[in-house]
Parts: structure tokens; C-alpha cells; sequence
């Protein structure tokens, strides 16, 4: 018994070893409501910098924010925050300490005093993170748009201060720190016990000065009445920030915190627009995001991160739009449901080409980890991507769908697909453009074709696929491809087929004339869906010799000589 109990504990352990080895790092943070999380309900505007902040790493770092409007360092100790947070804490972690604010006000509750009682809180929150394996980060508070002179100061009774300077609300052209002794205590506790500091305090204040008395509202939450839904009467607060001012000064803590631990330094990203549906971006829609890029931005790539999250929006990125980058992280959807068949507002049906979740347009777009999805399910064509645009580039993406899931319509477009997954039923990727497919995986998820080309007479390569794997669900039977027009063109070149591919491979669709002039085409297939001598009789093998002009800086050279193969590495 007892050593089966051995075994049994010993395998737990390993079991618990072995989570722990794959945990990312996370950054706690610790503070009050200038670093919180805030309610999005009714477009609340307010935002916590640190609520914008995991907006700013990568998927590899988690940011867990506990920071709670009004919480001094003694209530979040006392309330039980702090250790709530211990309880998570692993070795390798990072606790951004941020607090000021209200451990100034005379509150019992929340009251410390700088150099004894608030200097010992500090301590208590970087020793405890010490002993844990973990790395405290020690702030001070951030700036008050405080642009008041005190009673007290020089510069209020200065004769050289022009009564011009000061506007109706009695607001000059300083900017006047109101934390006191309060902002030294981190940057002493950080000396004495040799941990990581931020001056947030003077990386804000030169923000702030910077924009002057007028320009930094638009940082803070000044709210003109009926104008917002969450704050009908309006609002003037200079403590505290907007969706703008959150993101400002949580890029420039970021850069401050990766300079104060190098390690964090790998993790950081900056992005012009963060889309997110919990608040912690710029927009809560992609499609805002998009109206936001300026048009025509030749000199400029306007870099989109697309946080997780389902996005039932119809996408219309515009030709102007061009230089476009679209990263997604984990669960990044782009989705909806019309289809052919649907009637739209004026009573006509959506037509394949109205039915699509997403439509690009702008040329030189980039798109990294998002998945287009159409949920309409097996109802006739219903497009989840339709791309009317030039030089587009997508790695790592998903296409989901049934009949005609990624349109590649435009005519003389070239599109370059790196490690995507693409699944549907029938013709789920066909349209005019020439269009390579790298190490893709196409899943056929019921009888029919996985392409069909509508290649124009002369113009370009059709489809080109390069060691991709083919799969398909069970029992499922499917074509290769079938040719949309007469020239339709499509090559398999070494990929992996399933057993799903019917030996025949292609089909004519019931167009004689179209054996005579379509071209369709495999070299090195290899599976059990690989029949080069059951395959139809008009169909053709390449040989070696043939596969420079298949190579993908050829296939998409155009005019232009555009080689999509220069966005990688040659380590990726």
C-alpha cells in the first residue's frame, strides 16, 4: 500500500513539474485605480494603464492585474489582496508595485506615511515576492494633470507669471506634482533592497508638460456632458485616464519596465491599434481599427493586434487602406453567417459574393494568427474570405467554412499562404487570382472539390500548392479540383493526400472543352491519395525539370518582381 502511495505521489509530482514547466512568466500587478481594470458597460471610457498593458507582450507573458480603484498599500494588505496574490505566485514571475495615490489621503483605512509606515509596505510586498523566486517592480505613482499653481509656491506670486498665461478655469502653463514625499519611497526601497524601479512619476510628468495645459485632456478623462452614455453629466478628472491616455503611458511604462528587467525586453510589442472586446485596446471592433488606418500611408506600416476573442462583424478593409499588418493572437476570429441565399436589407439575396465575414481590398496586406470563419453552415456558398486585392500575405491563419469558404477573386492578384489551414466542402478555395499555398493544411470536411480555379486565358498560375497536407474528414470523398472557366489552372506539388482523394483526381465538370485547355497538375504526390496512374487521362505530371517555373518567388514575381518569401526568415 504504501508504496503504491509512493508511486502515486511521485507521479502527481511529475505531473505538477511538468505543468509548471510549460506556465508562462506572469506579470502581476499591484496598485490602485490609475493601474486597475475598468468597466466597459454603456462605452465607460475610464481605463487603468494596466488594463491597456497586456496589449503591449506577447502571448508569452500573461499579465493578471489586481489592482483596485482606492486601495493604498495598507488596504490591500489588510483586505487580503496582497496575499491573494502571493497564492498565485510562481518562481519566474514579476509584481509590478505601483501605489501613492491614496495612501496619501488621511484615511484610517488607507493612510501610511512616506519614510516609515508606506516605505515598510513596500518592503513587505518586495521581500515576499523575493522569497518566492519571483522580481518585484517598484513605481511611483503616476502624474496629476495638475496645472494649478499651489497657495504656497513661488511661481503663484511671481510677477513675471502673465495673468495671459492663466486660462478661465485658473489652470498656467506648469504643470505641479501633488504626491510629495510619496514618490521617493519606491525609488529608496528599490536602492536599499536592490530591485527593479520606475520613475513613472517623471516619465509621465515630461508627457504631460510636453503636451502643455490644453492637449494633455486628451489623455485624462475630460467628458463634455451628452456625450457619453456611461457618464451623462459629463466628467472632469485629471487623475484619472481615458482609452487614449491608458495606452499612451502604458507604452511608455512598457519600454520602462523592459529597461529596468532586460528579461522582459523580448516579450514587448507596440502596435498602432489594439482591437479587444474587453476593453484593453484602442477600438472593441476590427472594423473601427481599419477606419482608423490613413489612407494611402506609403512610407508607414499601420500595425493591427487583434486580441482573442470572437468578432461577428462584416470586415471591409478599402483599397486605400494599403500597408497593412493584422497579427492575431490565440482565438482571434473574424466571423459571420450570411451566405448566397440570404436575403439582405432591401429584400435581394446576398450572392456569393456579398456573403463573406471579411473583404480585402488594400494592397500589400499582411495578416498573421487570425481565423475567418462563415458559421452559416452547409447552406450553399457562403464565403469566409474574399480577397480583391494585390500582393496579400497570410501565415498562419484559418479559413472555416463549407461551399466557397476563401474567394481569391480578384483578377491579377497574387496571394502567398504560409502554414494556414483551410477547410469546406465544395470549391472551398477558388476564384481568379494566382495564389500559392506553402505547407498548408486543406481539410475537406465533406464530399466534394477543394478547388476550382477560374484562371483567365494566359494569365498567371492558377493555384499552386507546395508540401501541403490534404485530409478529410471520415467517409468523405473529394476531387482535387474542378475548372470553374475553360483555362483554370492547379498544381500539387509533393503533398501529402489522404485516402479521401478520388483516385481520378480531377473532374471537367461537365465541360468537355475545358480537358483541352485547363491545366491541372501534380508532382511528388505521396499518401494513400496519391494515384498517378488512376488519375483522368487529360491531367498532367510535372517533371522536375518544370518545377523552377512553380517556384513561389516565380509564380508571384508579376511585374514587380514581388517575392512574399522575403517577410521570413530563412531560420522560420
Amino acid at each position: 500500500m504504501k508504496k503504491t502511495l509512493f508511486f502515486a505521489l511521485t507521479a502527481l509530482l511529475l505531473l505538477i513539474a511538468a505543468g509548471e514547466g510549460n506556465r508562462k512568466p506572469t506579470v502581476f500587478m499591484i496598485g490602485d485605480s490609475t493601474m486597475a481594470n475598468k468597466p466597459i458597460k454603456d462605452g465607460a471610457p475610464e481605463r487603468g494603464w494596466g488594463m491597456m498593458l497586456p496589449g503591449f507582450f506577447t502571448e508569452d507573458i500573461v499579465v493578471d492585474n489586481h489592482a483596485v480603484n482606492g486601495r493604498s498599500s495598507k488596504s490591500f494588505i489588510n483586505e487580503g489582496r496582497w496575499d491573494a496574490v502571493l497564492k498565485k505566485m510562481m518562481p519566474g514571475d514579476y509584481v509590478v508595485i505601483q501605489f501613492g495615490h491614496n495612501d496619501e489621503k488621511p484615511k484610517e483605512d488607507r493612510h501610511t506615511e512616506p519614510g516609515t509606515t508606506f516605505d515598510a509596505n513596500l518592503r513587505r510586498f518586495c521581500n515576499e515576492t523575493l522569497e518566492r523566486g519571483a522580481t518585484p517592480i517598484l513605481m511611483n505613482a503616476i502624474v496629476r494633470r495638475n496645472f494649478k499653481a499651489p497657495a504656497d509656491s513661488v511661481v503663484s506670486t511671481d510677477d513675471r507669471l502673465q495673468l495671459s498665461e492663466v486660462d478661465e478655469s485658473g489652470e498656467g502653463l506648469i504643470l505641479y506634482d501633488t504626491h510629495g514625499a510619496y514618490l521617493d519611497s519606491p525609488r529608496n526601497v528599490a536602492k536599499e533592497l536592490g530591485v527593479p524601479f520606475v520613475d513613472a512619476n517623471r516619465i509621465t510628468h515630461e508627457l504631460v508638460q510636453g503636451l502643455g495645459r490644453d492637449e494633455s485632456k486628451k489623455l485624462f478623462m475630460h467628458v463634455s456632458p451628452k456625450t457619453v452614455w456611461a457618464i451623462p453629466d459629463g466628467r472632469v478628472d485629471n487623475t484619472h485616464l481615458n482609452v487614449y491616455g491608458g495606452r499612451v503611458i502604458a507604452g511608455l511604462l512598457v519600454d520602462a519596465i523592459a529597461e529596468a528587467v532586460p528579461a522582459l525586453k523580448p516579450y514587448v510589442r507596440h502596435y498602432d491599434f489594439v482591437v479587444a472586446k474587453d476593453g484593453s485596446g484602442d477600438f472593441f471592433t476590427l472594423q473601427e481599427a481599419i477606419n482608423a488606418v490613413p489612407d494611402f500611408c506609403k512610407n508607414h506600416r499601420t500595425t493591427i493586434l487583434l486580441r482573442a476573442g470572437e468578432y461577428d462583424e462584416k470586415v471591409n478593409i478599402p483599397p486605400s487602406k494599403i500597408n497593412v499588418s493584422l497579427i492575431g493572437q490565440e482565438g482571434a476570429v473574424i466571423t459571420g453567417s450570411d451566405y448566397a441565399s440570404k436575403k439582405n436589407a432591401l429584400g435581394d439575396d446576398y450572392s456569393t459574393s456579398g456573403s463573406a465575414s471579411c473583404y480585402i481590398w488594400a494592397p500589400d496586406f499582411y495578416c498573421e494568427g487570425v481565423t475567418f470563419s462563415n458559421t452559416a453552415g452547409p447552406v450553399g456558398q457562403a464565403v469566409a474570405c474574399f480577397i480583391g486585392a494585390d500582393r496579400v500575405v497570410f501565415n498562419c491563419c484559418r479559413f472555416l467554412g463549407h461551399q466557397d469558404t476563401l474567394y481569391n477573386w480578384a483578377r491579377r492578384s497574387r496571394q502567398y499562404f504560409r502554414d494556414c489551414y483551410v477547410e469546406g466542402t465544395v470549391d472551398f478555395i477558388f476564384g481568379w487570382s494566382t495564389a500559392v499555398f506553402d505547407q498548408c493544411t486543406i481539410h475537406s470536411l465533406g464530399k466534394g472539390y477543394l478547388t476550382a480555379p477560374s484562371t483567365d486565358k494566359g494569365d498567371g498560375m492558377g493555384y499552386v500548392f507546395h508540401d501541403c497536407v490534404l485530409t478529410g474528414s471520415e467517409g468523405v470523398k473529394a476531387y482535387l479540383g474542378r475548372p470553374w472557366r475553360e483555362y483554370a489552372r492547379a498544381a500539387f506539388i509533393r503533398c501529402k493526400m489522404d485516402s479521401h482523394i478520388r483516385p481520378e483526381g480531377w473532374h471537367n465538370w461537365g465541360k468537355p472543352e475545358a480537358e483541352k485547355h485547363a491545366f491541372f497538375a501534380e508532382y511528388g504526390s505521396q499518401g494513400a491519395g496519391a494515384n498517378e496512374k488512376a488519375r483522368v487521362k487529360w491531367a498532367h505530371t510535372l517533371k522536375e525539370k518544370d518545377l523552377k517555373r512553380y517556384e513561389t518567388s516565380v509564380v508571384l514575381a508579376g511585374s514587380d518582381g514581388w517575392n512574399p518569401l522575403t517577410l521570413f526568415s530563412l531560420d522560420d
